[in-house]
């Protein structure tokens, strides 16, 4: 909204500083201050009303160090982070830009999702809260209308390096390097030498004009996607401020790339994919970062409010449709290796205990409880120390991340 009040003061009144709304980093600064302000100091209410309301976090014994003691805690906390992103949002960003509408569609839809299942648990006394194929259902339906939007809309578009021998020198003294924009399903990829991959090709063996229908490849990735990584985030969630920090770091790295990504001259130069308009997304991440920072204040060890899965759903969500948008979700798997890991741990664990179960007649464990943060704290690491450590790694993880756009 004040993007639009400070374009119209400086078109007709020549509005003195209204002109700083126009560049994206002065926005996603503000962004981020102002979500963080807003996380930190409305935060405080926000506890106390969940505590008053008596939406206390029902803690099963597991067996668990303090486990015991953080029965009660104010669950739910998510919305902080919903509610402080959103406010700059609305505040500093183009709400015409398709890629923060596709933002805002995930935050309520994944927000909506986990309000409910945290609210069955809650004041219904379901400890299973919503069931599973539920949540699963309606991360199929994100996916669906993200990756839909993302393919047919007309506004989401990329332009592609022309070769040397085809850039010209413009009349005004600029040179061409980008062609045309199009549509596209092309992404990413690793330490490939081109940098990327097109989905349609999986679908080469269909013959000519086998193109056309690349969207359905491109629609299952976008599913898959978010509802692994939104899961991924959830199962995060398991010890204080490890799913927050781990989240902001990533975020962080996202918000770099979306910037490089919808930046012509930076684009060019660091050989990345052109994205017209998701440089504007970069005003969102940054104040999704701010709003996690902020949650951070009240979730770090000893924690005073827990983000439910009105949280952990939400991030998840967030961080899976970021990377979808700017052409980046094959960098997921190493960016958001925590979250992969502590998928990873839960699957091994179950599988394993099945298999050995059925061979056996006694099931058996890899780890002494997953996910893996659970294993460390049966090890008697302390659930601090193992934050600390998983967000060293998750720094890591976020400097190789931004090492592969070179590594070719």
């Amino acid at each position: 909204m004040l993007y639009y009040l400070f374009d119209y003061l400086e078109s007709q009144f020549n509005f003195p500083g209204a002109g700083l709304f126009q560049f994206i980093t002065f926005r996603a600064a503000t962004a981020f201050i102002l979500a963080l302000l807003v996380s930190a100091i409305y935060g405080k209410r926000i506890i106390n009303f969940l505590r008053n309301q008596q939406v206390g976090e029902s803690i099963r014994d597991l067996g668990l160090e303090g486990q015991i003691q953080k029965a009660g805690t104010p669950t739910m906390g998510g919305i902080i982070i919903i509610f402080s992103t959103l406010i700059p949002v609305l505040l500093l960003t183009k709400l015409d830009n398709i890629y923060i509408i596709i933002l805002l569609i995930t935050t309520v839809w994944m927000g909506l999702i986990g309000f409910l299942d945290d609210y069955i648990k809650v004041f219904k006394k379901d400890k299973a809260g919503l069931h599973g194929k539920f949540k699963i259902l309606g991360q199929v339906g994100l996916g669906l209308i993200v990756g839909s939007i993302l393919y047919f809309n007309d506004n989401v578009t990329i332009k592609e390096q022309l070769p040397v021998a085809e850039q010209i020198v413009q009349e005004n003294g600029k040179r061409q390097v980008f062609g045309e924009a199009h549509k596209s399903t092309k992404t990413t990829v690793p330490f490939f030498k081109n940098n990327e991959l097109d989905y349609s090709n999986f679908l080469s063996f269909l013959g000519e004009g086998y193109e056309k229908y690349g969207w359905l490849v491109f629609i299952f990735i976008t599913i898959f996607i978010i509802t692994a990584f939104s899961n991924g985030a959830n199962l995060t969630d398991g010890i204080d401020g490890l799913a927050t920090g781990s989240s902001a770091i990533i975020v962080v790295v996202l918000g770099l790339f979306a910037w490089v990504s919808g930046n012509i001259i930076f684009s060019d130069y660091l050989d990345v994919m052109y994205i017209p308009n998701s440089g504007e997304m970069t005003v969102y991440i940054l104040a999704f970062a701010g709003a996690l920072i902020g949650f951070l204040w009240y979730n770090a060890y000893p924690a005073q409010v827990f983000m439910g899965d009105t949280g952990s759903l939400t991030i998840g969500g967030i961080i899976a449709v970021i990377a979808i948008s700017i052409r980046k979700e094959l960098l997921l798997p190493i960016l958001a290796g925590i979250f992969v890991i502590e998928n990873l741990s839960v699957i091994l664990q179950v599988s394993y205990f099945k298999y050995t179960r059925k061979k056996y007649g006694e099931g058996r464990r890899i780890f002494k409880m997953s996910p893996l943060h659970h294993h460390y704290q049966k090890s008697g690491y302390h659930e601090s120390k193992i934050v600390v450590r998983f967000w060293i790694i998750g720094i890591l993880l976020a400097v190789f991340t931004i090492v592969t756009l070179k590594l070719r």
